[in-house]
């Protein structure tokens, strides 16, 4: 088995098991009210928990009802320290974070091998965070899935909906969009930014 070991446990997260088990539990619990239907994607913030986890944890939350549903999730995120052109998959078996081991599909991988905006690079995801700080939310929530890794580069975003359609099916799967939505702001115009961000998506 490959294994693509963590890159920023005990950085953008705790690596210590125990304590990353007890953040993620205790930022879960304080998510008052989740939304009772279980989401067909959802957007989460990849920046360290000390600035994002409750964020992150009102997202996730709403996987609580649909545990034991969701068996696969589609994990996309931007590249920050590779140069893509297209949408970058692994060739790992698993990746791993302080709580364990994430298997890969790569079942579903091979079924988008073809298409033209898709490449094999494993550079790409060695040192990225943008996945890896999802995967612990999800480790502890779902009762056991597989990821569907990748990271986007420069591409357009109908090669991006064509590798969705691809993958998105029925309500086992979950489509998670890791982002920071807009970066590096002041306040007033973060906000704004976002809520046309937000609406839009909407």
């Amino acid at each position: 088995m490959v294994v693509r070991p963590s890159a920023v446990a005990g950085q953008f997260y705790p690596g210590d098991p125990d304590r990353l088990r007890k953040q993620i539990s205790d930022l879960i619990a304080n998510v008052a009210m989740p939304i009772k239907n279980m989401p067909e994607a959802l957007i989460a913030p990849h920046a360290g928990y000390v600035y994002s986890g409750a964020t992150a944890a009102a997202a996730f939350a709403t996987l609580r009802n649909g545990a034991q549903t969701v068996t696969r999730v589609v994990l996309i995120g931007p590249a920050h320290y590779v140069h893509l052109r297209g949408i970058a998959a692994p060739t790992v078996d698993a990746f791993e974070t302080p709580l364990g081991r994430v298997p890969v599909d790569t079942s579903a991988l091979d079924a988008i091998a073809g298409l033209p905006s898709v490449i094999q690079d494993d550079a790409a995801h060695a040192p990225e965070h943008a996945l890896e700080v999802e995967l612990p939310f999800l480790q502890i929530l779902l009762a056991s899935f597989q990821v569907v890794p990748l990271l986007i580069g420069d591409v357009g975003p109908e090669e991006i909906a064509h590798v969705l359609c691809q993958l998105w099916d029925g309500p086992e799967t979950v489509v998670l969009v890791s982002s920071d939505l807009s970066h590096c702001y002041d306040y007033e115009t973060a906000r704004r930014l976002d809520a046309a961000t937000a609406a839009a998506i909407e």
